[in-house]
């Protein structure tokens, strides 16, 4: 199963290259569903507590892995791929962009299963291609060239620090296999030179302030569906990273790094949010409220705690939901109008119910409102963060606050109100993008409603044993 979730999105690629065009739209998305249902199969599978943690697949001495945390980025990486299919069924350039996105999708998935180190990197930076061409290529403005290099030397100049640690490990333990390094120990010193090199390469993707500057410009000037891509699934990946290396190899220096890790989140936080009062442009505005969710999730990482460590990857998956149909919705405002101004928008309600509707529901989804999928993981954080350090969480806490303020800004501004005179034609919602969005706002309620689904219990014992919390915990604070 794991071979077929890895050659199927190559499968993708390969017959955009020879079908003839006329059947490379229903090709195309039905190889995308297939990642899809072996995906949730595994999932599947690992519910199964007889099913060891970690399921593997060997390609000569390639080694790639399955487990209870990856499996729910290579769900949601998987689950996304058909909804940007879908997006750009109409598009002229179907064929080109297809291609780019199964490509995308490839490296994803293999960078999600990889034990390996150097592949880790490999398929790190292999992603900043393909996106280079699909943001400077099919961008909505001319800034999107400057935005692509933006986007392209802020992640490449971040993984040279990274590059450098890989080297000292492999000089130092004569191998990259993550199986066997868990296994290994550092010294304090090494922990801590090793720890910030993987740190300066990681916080780039969440990001964190200062390291920011690239996510609007890049979401601004990308298409709807780089935007899907950017905050669906690359913004996951610093985190994947502190999950998959920061935490289990450099248990010593994650402990030592607290503060900092504390204070560049909280920061990163409150300044992220105050910015996004002051955004006009309705893709900055998601953008800069991606930034704060991200570095709450860092909060709950950091936390010590099984419970706030559930909570974090709770609002990875949310996030991953909601921010994407956030951007679809900006995107079909952007096809309709042409403009992402936000004092050209007001009254959707009374010419577009069925957008509106979804709208408001995205938009309290994305404050975290009870009922929704990211309610449960900010309440977990919050607590675990409480019995933690409650000044801390009360610092953390200002994020709840300040996204209510401008996610119920936003709504009503853009949905109440009288007619705007500067847009006269409104079309609502078409069955395809009503499908979308339905889909999304399902999972969203489901999950909410029913966590039990995402905490099944094999889940807590793949956790402790594979990135050794434990050892954190024991560790005198």
């Amino acid at each position: 199963m794991i071979s077929l979730l890895l050659i199927s999105p190559l499968a993708s690629c390969i017959t955009n290259a020879i079908l003839p065009k006329k059947y490379i739209r229903e090709t195309t998305l039905a190889l995308s569903l297939l990642p899809f249902f072996i995906s949730l199969s595994l999932l599947l599978i690992h519910c199964n507590q007889s099913i060891t943690p970690m399921s593997y697949f060997l390609m000569g001495e390639w080694e790639f892995g399955v487990d209870a945390i990856s499996v729910w980025f290579i769900l949601l990486t998987s689950l996304l791929f058909p909804i940007t299919i879908l997006l750009i069924w109409r598009h002229e350039s179907f064929t080109n962009i297809a291609f780019i996105l199964s490509l995308i999708y490839s490296i994803l998935i293999l960078f999600f299963t990889t034990l390996n180190l150097f592949f880790f990197f490999l398929f790190y930076e292999s992603l900043l291609v393909p996106m280079f061409f699909l943001i400077g290529t099919y961008g909505s403005r001319l800034r999107r060239i400057g935005a692509a290099y933006k986007f392209f030397l802020y992640t490449f100049i971040g993984s040279f620090f990274m590059l450098v640690a890989l080297i000292y490990i492999f000089y130092t333990k004569a191998t990259l296999n993550l199986e066997v390094l868990y296994r290994s120990s550092f010294t304090p010193n090494e922990e801590i030179f090793l720890w910030f090199a993987f740190f300066a390469s990681f916080c780039v993707k969440v990001p964190v302030v200062p390291f920011h500057v690239w996510l609007p410009e890049a979401h601004v000037e990308a298409p709807t569906i780089g935007s899907v891509i950017l905050a669906g699934i690359l913004l996951k990946l610093g985190i994947y990273g502190f999950i998959r290396i920061s935490l289990p190899l450099f248990p010593l220096a994650t402990v030592y790094y607290l503060p900092l890790i504390y204070t560049i989140a909280i920061i990163s936080i409150i300044y992220s949010s105050l910015v996004t009062l002051r955004q006009i442009d309705l893709k900055k505005i998601i953008a800069y409220s991606s930034i704060g969710h991200m570095n709450f999730v860092l909060l709950g990482l950091f936390s010590f705690s099984l419970q706030g460590f559930l909570g974090a990857l709770t609002v990875v998956l949310s996030h991953g939901l909601i921010s994407p149909a956030l951007f679809i919705c900006v995107g079909l405002l952007y096809d309709r109008h042409h403009t992402r101004i936000l004092y050209y928008y007001r009254g959707l309600a009374v010419v577009m119910p069925f957008f509106s509707c979804m709208f408001f529901f995205f938009s309290l989804a994305n404050l975290g409102f009870p009922g929704t999928f990211s309610f449960v993981g900010e309440f977990l954080i919050l607590s675990s963060i409480w019995s933690f350090n409650p000044f801390i969480a009360l610092l953390s806490s200002s994020s709840l606050f300040l996204s209510t303020l401008y996610s119920l800004w936003l709504l009503n501004r853009i949905v109440f109100g009288s007619l705007t005179p500067y847009l006269s034609s409104f079309n609502d919602l078409s069955f395809r993008e009503f499908s979308i969005l339905f889909l999304l706002l399902f999972l969203i309620l489901l999950f909410g409603f029913l966590p039990s689904l995402f905490f099944f219990p094999s889940s807590s014992f793949s956790l402790i044993s594979n990135l050794a919390l434990s050892s954190i915990t024991q560790t005198n604070i």
